[in-house]
């Protein structure tokens, strides 16, 4: 009996000693990325206008950023979103978990353009690098597929250490209140 014992004894705990490790996240510095992500950050206008990094959510093979964001103290948002070694900065949401949206490829060169969803739907966005400097990123957004919106593009900018430009008040980076 204790021979028939002891083996299973020792296979039991070689399996409970082998973990797997969990998949290691990218981490660019706050001071180096153009969207710094911790669980803290924010950007305010004031109280009822606002975005903040409250979690981190994996699904799929990745880890998200979970960005909620409250705009004129009725409206709210929630968005997932995470860098990937390449320095590109990609969108997702956990009901969906096989779809992404590259939302910025912080890496590319002035006039470079790519489409966030690339399937020719009303929602893929045409993605071009305006302009490019050491601090700061800026795309033009088109939709270039929808009847309404096509030619009518938009900005995003980013800027290096700080995340998204606006017109905050304070935000706050890496605990760090500006």
């Amino acid at each position: 009996m204790k021979q028939l014992i002891l083996p299973f004894l020792l296979f039991s705990l070689m399996l409970t000693s082998c973990e797997k490790k969990p998949l290691e996240l990218e981490k660019f510095s706050s001071t180096e990325s153009f969207l710094p992500m911790e669980i803290g950050n924010y950007w305010r206008i004031g109280t009822q206008d606002y975005i903040e990094i409250q979690d981190t959510v994996r699904f799929g093979d990745h880890l998200y950023y979970k960005f909620f964001g409250l705009t004129g103290g009725d409206v709210h948002s929630t968005t997932y979103m995470r860098l990937d070694a390449n320095n590109q900065l990609w969108e997702g949401y956990p009901r969906d978990p096989g779809k992404e949206y590259l939302k910025a490829k912080f890496d590319a060169n002035v006039n470079d353009t790519f489409f966030t969803l690339n399937d020719q739907s009303v929602n893929d966005y045409k993605v071009k690098l305006i302009e490019k400097t050491a601090d700061k990123r800026v795309f033009e957004m088109d939709m270039v597929y929808h009847p309404n919106f096509k030619g009518h593009p938009h900005t995003v900018t980013y800027i290096k250490g700080k995340g998204f430009e606006g017109p905050w008040k304070t935000m706050r980076i890496s605990g760090v209140v500006y």
